[in-house]
């Protein structure tokens, strides 16, 4: 059991960090005013980079909400019992495939603002898609998905002696799924050469780090006994 303020550890540098990523953001847009160019359905390009950015602050809001009352209180295993796992799963899943179709609508209604050069955005696509594949296929053999969406949190008894997975992608490094598993957000981008995607692509591959950092690491500290 943790103190009333478990669940907020670390997470003043969290929006100090998403204030900083998001000024940034905001200049940029500002210079280039093509970043904001075209519509899709109607609603313009701002738009739909707010609702991007909100699909990014939800996901990574609610997995700390969801892992650190659950680490600290058991509060959704109280509440829900043995399907409270599977609510959880449910709520990551929405929302984290709510990130990747923010950002391709958002490429759609952005889309030829960019001039890369058709032949590279494909060349660096398939680039990008390998080992984000390679990752998803290491998650499957090696790591499980229920251990990618946060079980360690639910059951942290049965995982703290388990060892960290050293193969496939994580043979390489113990971070894949934040290095590597980002990669995907930026296809759409380049292959409809969209500047606002480009941009949300960035931003939310910086600020997955920001998750890691402030939330799963610590989280790693008390669950396993090392950071």
């Amino acid at each position: 059991m943790g103190n009333a303020l478990s669940i907020f550890k670390y997470q003043l540098w969290h929006l100090l960090v998403l204030g900083v990523l998001l000024l940034v953001l905001a200049s940029y847009v500002t210079a280039d005013g093509t970043v904001l160019n075209g519509e899709l359905w109607g609603i313009i390009t701002y738009d739909w980079m707010v609702f991007t950015i909100l699909c990014a602050i939800s996901h990574q809001l609610y997995v700390l909400v969801c892992w650190r009352s659950e680490l600290h209180y058991q509060s959704i295993s109280r509440l829900l019992g043995q399907n409270g796992f599977k609510a959880y799963k449910l709520g990551f899943a929405i929302l984290g495939l709510s990130r990747p179709t923010g950002i391709v609508l958002l490429a759609i209604s952005n889309k030829m603002t960019s001039d890369i050069n058709p032949t590279l955005s494909y060349v660096l696509s398939g680039l990008l898609l390998i080992p984000a594949a390679y990752l998803f296929y290491s998650v499957k053999k090696y790591f499980g998905f229920d251990r990618a969406f946060g079980i360690d949190h639910f059951q942290p008894d049965d995982y703290k002696h388990k060892p960290f997975v050293g193969e496939g992608i994580f043979r390489y490094t113990r971070n894949g799924m934040y290095t590597f598993g980002f990669f995907g957000l930026w296809v759409p981008g380049l292959l409809l050469q969209s500047k606002a995607a480009l941009c949300m692509a960035l931003f939310s591959h910086l600020y997955i780090w920001v998750h890691y950092y402030c939330t799963e690491l610590p989280d790693i500290g008390k669950i396993y006994g090392e950071a």
